[in-house]
């Protein structure tokens, strides 16, 4: 891999915005289109199976990343992949006055899906080959910290300004207010993406391909086959799969059911907040409470030692899906206690989620092949979220909010097992 540092440009005038370009795609389609889509009557098991589905790119996208070192430099890539997902966007926009909006809207979601994967593998790839160690450890808080400001100006700042536009327009046209507000947003979205591939046309180094890359399709393939088989030739690695799997297990189950939750009239067990409450609390602060939560997982690992602590992350980490059945329970009218409780479930959900982050690290992806086994176990641990989401709606149907939620908690119950058992075989790293 090649190291050297390319001088022409400052790497804070790229690493902030380029990861910030990344969170927007996945935030749009895991998040934003949940309420999108609810807002325009789509079903909750059609919402969930598809939103859940849309994101099976960042599943797979081990499989591809080989073949992008065969094919132009990765800021090619980057930028090609910001521009397309824009302009997929852009013509969500234009979609959704039309009869069947709906599929065409979901067909280009797809392409955005596939197009951000992409979009992932080539950003990580130009910041390891761009910068040097020293730096890249320097920066490595702003990819993160830039990521997650996607998810806050996403999730949080567009669907308050959704909810808003759509009582601005029904004062005028009540039948369209919904989906001329939602035109807005996806205008928005597309445009902010348009706009960072032109900017980072200009500014974003070139991260040229390693020379010791594969020189043809057959010999990238047999590379990857190779460092395949030596994942799954791991010791422990079944387990370790299992743990993954299983680590969000009911976050997968419950995610996208959450926002609908939220948004559902009391009198079929939801909280009915509005989008603008949902914008603020869920989507702004929620994600601020989870970027401090993660900050303090970290020390928290850091001073006692991942091995010595696992269990109470996924003790933490379990917390917001109890909250999520005390108010499928009580339906609180306090907006305040809402808040408060939403606030601190994205607490916890950050605090906890470093555990399986630094597991993943430390005791599965390690070795020669660190970056790809990572890639693969991020694959598997994707898949093992996307999968319960899929039927979330379906079973929310058959037994409502308040059993939907007692199942999500009795899912987790395998990790809290396997946590007290799970194998470390290698040091723990952050122990003192």
């Amino acid at each position: 891999m090649n190291n050297t540092p390319q001088k022409q440009r400052n790497p804070i005038t790229w690493i902030p915005s380029v990861y910030f370009a990344m969170g927007i795609p996945f935030v749009a389609l895991s998040l934003v289109s949940v309420i999108m889509l609810s807002d325009l009557g789509i079903d909750e098991a059609k919402i969930t199976f598809w939103a859940s589905l849309l994101t099976l790119p960042y599943t797979l996208k081990p499989i591809w990343s080989p073949i992008l070192e065969l094919y132009r430099t990765k800021k090619e890539f980057v930028v090609i992949t910001q521009l397309l997902s824009g302009i997929c966007f852009t013509l969500i926009a234009f979609c959704l006055p039309l009869p069947y909006y709906f599929s065409f809207a979901i067909a280009l979601m797809a392409i955005i899906g596939f197009s951000g994967a992409t979009h992932d593998i080539a950003t990580d790839g130009l910041y390891l080959t761009s910068l040097t160690p020293k730096i890249q450890a320097k920066y490595i808080g702003w990819q993160g910290a830039f990521f997650n400001l996607a998810k806050v100006l996403a999730n949080g700042g567009l669907v308050w300004l959704a909810g808003k536009l759509i009582r601005h327009f029904q004062a005028t046209n009540p039948e369209k207010a919904t989906i001329y507000a939602w035109m807005i947003i996806m205008v928005i979205l597309g445009g902010m993406l348009i706009f960072l591939s032109i900017y980072h046309f200009f500014t974003l180094p070139k991260g040229e391909n390693s020379s010791e890359r594969p020189q043809s399709l057959k010999q990238s393939m047999a590379s990857f086959v190779e460092v395949f088989k030596e994942f799954f030739t791991k010791k422990h690695i079944a387990v370790y799969i299992l743990f993954i799997v299983c680590y969000r297990l009911t976050e997968g189950f419950s995610l996208k059911m959450v926002p609908l939750f939220l948004k559902a009239s009391r009198d079929i067990g939801g909280l009915g907040l509005s989008n603008e409450y949902i914008g603020l609390v869920y989507g702004t602060l929620g994600t601020l409470a989870f970027i401090i939560g993660s900050i303090l997982g970290g020390y928290y690992i850091a001073h006692f030692g991942l091995k010595k602590v696992l269990f109470s992350l996924v003790c933490i980490f379990n917390i917001p899906f109890v909250v999520y059945f005390l108010f499928a329970y009580f339906q609180p009218e306090n907006l305040t206690i809402v808040a408060t409780g939403l606030v601190a479930e994205y607490f916890c959900y950050g605090f906890g989620f470093v555990g399986l982050t630094l597991f993943m690290m430390q005791q599965v992806a390690t070795g020669e092949h660190a970056m790809a086994h990572y890639a693969f176990a991020s694959g598997i641990m994707n898949l093992g979220f996307m999968i319960p989401g899929m039927i979330s709606g379906w079973i929310y149907k058959e037994v409502g909010y308040q059993t939907f939620f007692i199942i999500a908690l009795i899912l987790a119950i395998p990790i809290f097992i396997l946590s007290r058992k799970i194998p470390f075989t290698n040091n723990d790293k952050t122990s003192n």
